[in-house]
């Protein structure tokens, strides 16, 4: 099944600046082939499902293993069976939406 999650990963008791520990997920994001989009409060992530979550728990693991004592996760996230439809196909629905109505 594929699912479309927004990923929000903060490492707690590390110190203000969590940047260092983002971009090791992100690598972790990348070497599963994953699609993924960086926005300031987090990553939209599409893929097939177990491919997802197994790569949002590595990201946990490493994170971990980086020194943060405690992680707060937030992710939503949606499936559909009527059809695929991609993180780029939700954004142009919407932009051509838009553009149709001004």
């Amino acid at each position: 099944m594929k699912v479309i999650i927004d990923l929000c990963i903060i490492p707690l008791g590390v110190g203000v600046s969590v940047s260092d520990y983002i971009a090791a997920c992100h690598d972790i994001l990348e070497d599963k082939n994953l699609q993924t989009n960086l926005h300031a409060y987090g990553t939209n992530i599409e893929g097939e499902w177990d491919t997802v979550m197994a790569a949002v728990k590595k990201c946990h693991e490493k994170i971990h293993e980086m020194g943060a004592p405690r992680i707060s996760t937030q992710i939503k996230l949606g499936t559909r069976t009527d059809r695929e439809q991609t993180m780029l196909d939700k954004i142009n629905s919407v932009t051509t939406k838009r553009k149709s109505s001004g």
